[in-house]
């Protein structure tokens, strides 16, 4: 019976085997169906690469080029109002931080001991001159004398030696009297040059001497006004040409680089090249009518160094540069890209003057290059290109 009973059950366990595999394999082919069935009907979408850009077209216009560089503001002229005698400082006649024009009252010295030296003056004139009056009496005298033998000819050639020696000394008196007058006039100061008054120096009471270096005031010209700057001495070239060719306007511009404060016309460069740092100075002259330029004062000195006419320009945010040069991606008719190598000129922050590889009307990428390759879909943000305005190309120097 043992042997009977232990068949039946070997072939029962290979049935439930056989029953799991049929299991198994009906649920994958009813899962390969399901699948089958939803691809179907559902068909998967197509991966894509298109890249959202911003792009702007290249056009022509006329591109000024700039040269900057830093410049400090200078008094057209400065002038340090001193006394030139010795006195008591009586009064001022200018209020501090005043525009005065030139001759304007400054300041009175006591005038009484040079009006009396100029009284004393006139006074011995008028003494030699009643003295040459009478001499000159004696000497007509002894003319019509001598001829009769009643006048020596020594004293006659006495008498015209008193009148020439009285006819010099009036001449002295008069010498006397013209510096007497000076320095009577010495004692009322006025201003030299038409400026703005500074913060007064010395208070009414005081001695001053011609000697005193510190002066009463000072008096600076701010209309106009001079501006010293520094450009590279690469720079001085392409200065000197333009300089050459007529005067060459510049931008005076504040520290944040936007403000203009005023525009002048460069009047010279200097006669030689700093060689310690490579340099050469300039001056330029601003009317600076709204006194927006104060002495001392840093600015950003902007030259018009000359003017691309009908340049190629794009926005220097196109440019690409890689180990073969610059390049820019260009959108293609059908939306792609390509890389297209540029030859540049003239470039700032803003535009770029494009000289070959490039025409106008075609549209450049200005955003998101890193994620593109020749033949990458675009899409450009916005429905029409971004055009470039004729912008101001800078070439910084500092």
């Amino acid at each position: 019976m043992n042997t009977v009973s232990k068949v039946p059950l070997r072939h029962l366990k290979m049935s439930k085997t056989r029953l799991v595999m049929l299991i198994a394999v009906v649920v994958v082919i009813l899962v390969l169906g399901w699948l089958w069935l939803s691809g179907k009907k559902k068909p998967a979408a197509a991966p894509t690469n298109t890249v959202t850009v911003d792009t702007a077209t290249a056009t022509r216009a006329n591109t000024p080029v700039y040269i900057e560089g830093l410049g400090t503001v200078q008094a057209f002229y400065t002038v340090t109002v001193t006394a030139r005698i010795d006195g008591q400082l009586q009064k001022v006649g200018f209020t501090e931080g005043q525009t005065v024009q030139k001759g304007a009252f400054l300041a009175q010295i006591d005038p009484r001991p040079n009006q009396a030296a100029l009284e004393l003056a006139i006074a011995t004139k008028a003494k030699d001159e009643a003295q040459l009056a009478n001499a000159q009496l004696d000497l007509d005298r002894y003319v019509i004398l001598a001829p009769q033998k009643l006048a020596s000819t020594q004293t006659l050639d006495t008498q015209h030696a008193l009148v020439d020696q009285l006819k010099a000394q009036i001449k002295g008196d008069q010498a006397s009297i013209d510096n007497a007058r000076t320095q009577l006039d010495y004692t009322t100061i006025t201003s030299p040059i038409q400026g703005r008054t500074g913060i007064r120096l010395v208070d009414p009471g005081n001695i001053v001497h011609a000697t005193d270096t510190t002066g009463i005031v000072v008096v600076t010209q701010m209309q106009p006004i001079s501006v010293i700057f520094t450009l590279p001495e690469d720079a001085f070239l392409a200065v000197n040409s333009a300089m050459a060719a007529g005067p060459i306007s510049i931008t005076a511009l504040a520290r944040d680089e936007k403000t203009e404060l005023d525009h002048g016309i460069v009047e010279l460069i200097d006669n030689q090249i700093d060689q310690t740092t490579g340099t050469i100075r300039l001056k330029a002259t601003f009317p600076n009518a709204r006194n927006t330029l104060w002495p001392g004062e840093f600015v950003n000195a902007r030259v018009l160094e000359k003017t691309e006419h009908n340049a190629l320009i794009i926005p220097s945010a196109a440019l690409q540069r890689g180990p073969n040069g610059t390049f820019a991606y260009v959108v293609k008719p059908d939306s792609t890209v390509e890389m297209r190598p540029l030859t540049v000129g003239e470039e700032s922050d803003t535009s770029t003057v494009v000289e070959s590889g490039l025409q106008e009307g075609e549209r450049v990428v200005t955003s998101n290059q890193y994620q593109l390759q020749p033949g990458t879909q675009v899409k450009a943000s916005s429905s029409s290109p971004v055009k470039t305005p004729p912008a101001v190309v800078t070439k910084s120097t500092k």
